[in-house]
């Protein structure tokens, strides 16, 4: 089961360099197993807005969301993300993600190699995509 990150969604809805890869990962892999942290989901909300993309926002949340799980933290787990902070020298957001990782024993999918300092570290979409080749029932 996959945690994706934020900057991968960004990445497919903003077309950037790497959303050809994303949309493969997206289509692939069976939508039980992905994941997303609310924390991700407000944070597309303001990426979008900021941007005057509320269509591309509103499409998101109508298409993805409905297919996917949300977690989330509660203020008890602040603390551990602090740890994580301070830890792995992480941005609250990344060790938000990764506490939400471990809380719910997920694999991080994310482009951001800050996170390959980390114990549980993360994968690409490709990489993902690569370990499932022969073990379709995993996709």
């Amino acid at each position: 089961m996959y945690l994706v990150d934020t900057n991968v969604w960004v990445e497919l809805l903003l077309e950037q360099e790497k959303a050809k890869e994303v949309r493969r990962f997206l289509e692939k892999i069976d939508p039980r197993l992905l994941y997303m942290t609310e924390f991700t989901l407000y944070s597309i909300n303001i990426v979008l807005v900021r941007l005057k993309k509320m269509e591309l926002l509103r499409r998101f949340v109508r298409d993805t969301i409905p297919n996917i799980s949300l977690v989330r933290l509660f203020p008890e787990d602040l603390d551990r993300v602090l740890q994580i902070v301070e830890g792995y020298n992480l941005d609250f957001d990344d060790a938000y993600q990764y506490a939400a990782t471990e809380k719910y024993d997920l694999t991080l999918v994310s482009f951001d190699s800050d996170f390959d300092r980390t114990e549980r570290g993360r994968m690409t979409p490709a990489e993902v995509l690569s370990r499932c080749v022969g073990h379709e029932d995993n996709i």
